[in-house]
């Protein structure tokens, strides 16, 4: 696990997958057919783990694919806004489009309508990854959406070859998205190919469940994968908190309970605040506790990556708020 965790500590992460337009719904509570107006700000789940990072402090390269269009540069702005280094994005004309996203601040009744159709980061290719000098960064991150078509899917293995013989760790955020897959078949085999690859597997019971062909058999396939040494596996299990196995233990972490406005972005924010709590020099319990803390203040808040915390937000909710469940 000291490959992993000395990786992550160097705190120079290139993320693989999706920037995107988020549209929420105004005011908190609206339901979107019925909304006054929507604010728009970046979304995707890989442009907010980056944006999350360095909100809190890390150095963070986004690879993927964008259009050439309005919606393409309001993407790359509100990326530079947060301070997420672009040298690695890619703009292609024609059909291709940024993901769209229209929700809600609410719980109740919350609904979430994705635009995917002919999505442009799709589009990223193996000859991208080739152009990426991975010996900048010192660990790898991906989340799970873009092996769910080609070219990117073979682009992001290739990604993973040429991190690996940068030495980089992979990070792998399975996060399955079934509206992006052809069908459950190929994205279960895909996303246990990408596990079998990664040095930490961050996923939700339902994930790991779905890769095990059961959500009943989900934990047994977590500490399947946690048997290979210096792999560290964290299987996330919404308010029931989650289980860290890594080194033949099995650490369970509780949640900080809050007032939720919005049941999307947590995954996102876990992740942010976990690796840059680990290179801030944290050990893993209490990372994973502060990744909880984050996924906890962005539920909290309308939008995802204006509502990641900063350090001096994330040490405050730390110190004002109720200890975690247990």
């Amino acid at each position: 696990m000291s490959a992993l965790i000395d990786g992550i500590k160097g705190n120079r992460f290139a993320i693989l997958g999706r920037a995107g337009m988020d549209l929420t719904a105004a005011p908190i509570g609206a339901k979107s057919e019925e909304a006054d107006t929507f604010h728009a700000d970046l979304g995707g789940s890989s442009a907010n783990i980056a944006a999350g990072l360095v909100k809190l402090g890390s150095q963070a390269t986004l690879i993927t694919s964008i259009s050439d269009d309005a919606i393409g540069r309001f993407c790359m702005n509100r990326l530079h806004h947060y301070g997420v280094d672009t040298s690695c994005i890619r703009t292609i004309g024609g059909e291709h489009r940024m993901s769209l996203a229209i929700y809600e601040s609410r719980t109740d009744d919350f609904q979430n309508v994705i635009y995917r159709n002919n999505a442009v980061d799709f589009q990223v290719t193996e000859e991208d990854m080739d152009r990426v000098d991975f010996s900048r960064f010192t660990a790898l991150v991906s989340a799970g959406t873009v092996f769910a078509a080609e070219p990117s899917r073979s682009a992001t293995f290739r990604g993973f070859e040429n991190a690996r013989k940068a030495g980089l760790p992979i990070i792998f955020d399975v996060d399955y998205r079934p509206y992006s897959w052809p069908s459950p078949e190929v994205a279960a085999d895909v996303l246990s190919r990408a596990g079998e690859a990664s040095d930490l597997i961050v996923g939700n019971d339902e994930e790991f469940g779905f890769m095990a062909g059961g959500i009943d058999m989900g934990f047994a396939k977590a500490q399947e994968l946690a048997k290979k040494p210096g792999r560290v596996v964290i299987y996330k299990m919404g308010e029931k908190g989650a289980v860290t196995l890594a080194d033949g233990q099995e650490t369970q972490t509780g949640i900080y309970p809050v007032d939720a406005i919005k049941p999307v972005g947590a995954g996102d924010s876990f992740m942010a605040g976990l690796l840059a709590s680990i290179a801030a020099g944290y050990p893993l319990k209490d990372a994973v506790m502060r990744g909880s803390a984050c996924a906890s203040i962005v539920v909290s808040k309308p939008g995802c990556a204006p509502a990641m915390p900063t350090t001096a937000k994330l040490d405050a909710f730390l110190a004002d708020h109720p200890g975690p469940t247990t």
